[in-house]
């Protein structure tokens, strides 16, 4: 059974140690500020100002309603109006333009007499992603510019209209899907990394065989080593969080009380890992190397912040169950933008649940050999 009073001393003991130890500090309470600042600025797919160039070989009045067409649309600024296509390659080998337009000679007469005019859009497909929504933009203005002229040809309505209309990301910013992701990454990173230390710290100082003659059960160690950082973990979350409503302008929906629980369940289980990798580690490098693994690779890249697992192959697939940041992406994102609660996301909390029992199993039975 625990002993509550062995189990204060052992807490006790972590926070003086943690209130002593600068770098400790550090990673805990401004590398997750620092990062969550870099990366929400760093990281965005929104392509804002793709710099395009104009070959006008009509020189017409519909080519130039065009062009402005594109200019109107407030995502293209039109840097180079080259006389010749062959000038089109030279552009894009430097990355001067991302986009050209090409208007064909006959473009203006083929629209006055009724035929289908067609104009011309070669792309930096380098930049797949920029390329994607650059072509995207491009021929939304051009159907844009097809319909007007259709309707103004004639007094009638199109015989279908479609209306969009998107949810929980009305504008379609990567910010408001980037952000509440990194906490998740960020505090994954963070919980491995500083429990990751705890026990290899103990080795190095020669502090250990203390620890181990002294009547405290290898579960009281565990939970004694964990409580702390898990206070800590708590407010982390809860600085970020905030940050990032005040500093990136993400919406926050849900009701706050919704993410303490999962909250809770995700810094156990990550902890819990730092704490198995502590256990089997003899020295805090290696156990800071065998963290980054076993934390920002698979958080960052299987947990859906990335990459939609949708997407990924079958195998990676079913390793991604294995990655709790999975699972809290969607609570946390669930929770920011669409403002769900326990009745959808219970799935989520029953899998991170699971996901802390078998870690904080594992640290206790890995110290258990150390000790032996």
């Amino acid at each position: 059974m625990l002993d509550p009073t062995r189990l204060w001393a052992v807490v006790r003991k972590e926070l003086l140690q943690f209130r002593r130890d600068t770098r400790s500090l550090v990673l805990a309470f401004v590398l997750p500020l620092v990062l969550l600042v870099f990366f929400g600025y760093a990281i965005t797919w929104d392509v804002d100002d793709i710099r395009m160039a104009v070959v006008d070989q009509d020189r017409g009045e519909r080519a130039r309603e065009l062009v402005d067409a594109f200019r109107a649309a407030g995502r293209f600024s039109v840097v180079a109006t080259p006389p010749r296509t062959a000038d089109i390659g030279p552009l894009l080998d430097r990355a001067r333009v991302r986009l050209a337009l090409v208007i064909p000679p006959d473009f203006s007469s083929d629209l006055g007499a009724g035929r289908t005019a067609r104009v011309q859009a070669i792309v930096d497909g380098s930049d797949a992603n920029t390329a994607t929504i650059a072509l995207a933009y491009t021929r939304a203005i051009v159907q844009q510019f097809g319909g007007g002229l259709v309707l103004a040809g004639r007094d009638a309505r199109p015989p279908v209209e479609a209306r969009a209309r998107v949810w929980f990301n009305e504008e379609l910013s990567s910010s408001n899907m980037i952000v509440p992701g990194l906490v998740v990454i960020i505090m994954m990173i963070i919980a491995g990394l500083i429990t990751s230390l705890t026990i290899a710290r103990e080795w190095e100082r020669g502090t250990m065989e203390q620890l181990a003659s002294t009547p405290v059960s290898r579960l009281e160690v565990v939970l004694g080593k964990l409580i702390p950082f898990l206070a800590i973990g708590l407010v982390d979350v809860a600085v970020t969080t905030v940050v990032g409503v005040l500093l990136f302008r993400v919406p926050f929906r849900g009701n706050v009380l919704f993410l303490i629980g999962p909250t809770f369940l995700f810094l156990a289980g990550t902890l819990g890992l730092g704490l198995a990798i502590s256990a089997v580690s003899r020295t805090q490098l290696l156990a800071t190397q065998i963290g980054m693994l076993s934390t920002f690779l698979p958080g960052f890249l299987l947990s859906g912040f990335m990459f939609a697992v949708d997407i990924m192959p079958a195998p990676l697939r079913l390793l991604t169950y294995l990655i709790p940041a999975r699972y809290f992406l969607v609570v946390v994102r669930g929770v920011f933008l669409k403002g769900v609660g326990p009745a959808v996301l219970w799935p989520e909390a029953l899998l991170m649940l699971l996901f802390a029992a078998g870690t904080l199993t594992l640290a206790t039975r890995a110290f258990k050999k150390e000790l032996a």
